[in-house]
């Protein structure tokens, strides 16, 4: 009886910290009529039987026009889209005049213009949802979708942030699962006590504090509480501010980084490390 009672709360501690369908992110509102959902999309109707052929913009004939037109230097744009489905299925996402299939729930889309741009979701040709997406310059979004529950916007990040192990992070992090996730050269918790210890007793002022971090920590990357450490432990302000610059871009959870701001004695520091990570 004790080991039934134990594997019950077992369980309900492990669905406790589980994902769910809706759990995170903002409910995007489905724009998708009701004659349209389930309609067939005649253009683009389960991609993988209709088109076997290797060619691109193909005529009537089947063959690729003779003379076709290049576009050497047009600017298409440079923001991205990323939408994960994570159910079992044929699934097609279609967001301004980029059209993805496939059966891994995963869709990325590059070099995308800024401003409202729709995004329909289909399966095996059938249209499920359509909503506008409102795309920022030099920015991520990543959403997830759910047959039942809708689509989910969990987040936006700077496109420039590729601090990431696998592409699995950023959409598990909205989730709180990011103690879950191992990020390569990211020192443990003693690891990082060494490294402070270390620093301590070679290192008494500022600016050998910083060339400690500098040299010490080329190759590691950390976290924002630890960045958050590294900052406080400095004596100015100044310092402090430099410092969490410098360490932005080897941040793995820079969706956190506003607690770094916490450990600056300024306001005008806080902002204008915001602003500095803003243009980032």
């Amino acid at each position: 009886m004790k080991s039934i009672c134990i594997s019950v709360l077992l369980f309900f501690a492990a669905s406790s910290f589980a994902q769910e369908a809706g759990q995170a992110g903002e409910l995007l509102k489905n724009e998708a009529s009701k004659t349209e959902i389930g309609s067939m999309n005649n253009k683009k109707s389960d991609v993988k039987n209709k088109n076997n052929s290797s060619f691109r913009n193909q005529g009537n004939n089947g063959f690729r026009t003779k003379n076709p037109q290049y576009r050497w230097n047009q600017e298409y744009g440079y923001s991205e889209v990323f939408v994960r489905i994570p159910e079992q299925g044929f699934f097609s996402v279609e967001i301004d005049d980029q059209f993805i299939s496939n059966n891994s729930g995963k869709f990325r889309f590059f070099d995308l213009p800024a401003g409202r741009i729709p995004i329909s979701i289909y399966e095996s040709g059938y249209l499920l949802y359509r909503t506008t997406l409102n795309v920022r310059n030099n920015s991520r979004l990543v959403l997830d979708f759910f047959t039942n529950e809708g689509l989910f916007l969990l987040d936006s990040y700077p496109v420039q942030s590729y601090g990431f192990n696998s592409w699995n992070d950023i959409w598990n992090n909205p989730y709180g699962n990011s103690g879950n996730i191992n990020y390569p050269n990211v020192m443990d918790n003693q690891t990082f006590q060494q490294f402070m210890d270390t620093m301590k007793t070679r290192a008494w002022f500022d600016d050998k504090k910083l060339a400690f971090i500098n040299q010490q920590g080329r190759h590691a990357m950390f976290t924002s509480e630890q960045i958050s450490i590294l900052v406080k432990d400095l004596s100015f302000d100044k310092n402090k501010l430099a410092l969490a610059k410098s360490l932005f871009p080897k941040c793995v959870d820079k969706q956190r980084y506003f607690i770094v701001g916490e450990a600056l004695d300024f306001e005008s520091s806080r902002k204008e490390l915001m602003d500095y990570i803003s243009k980032m």
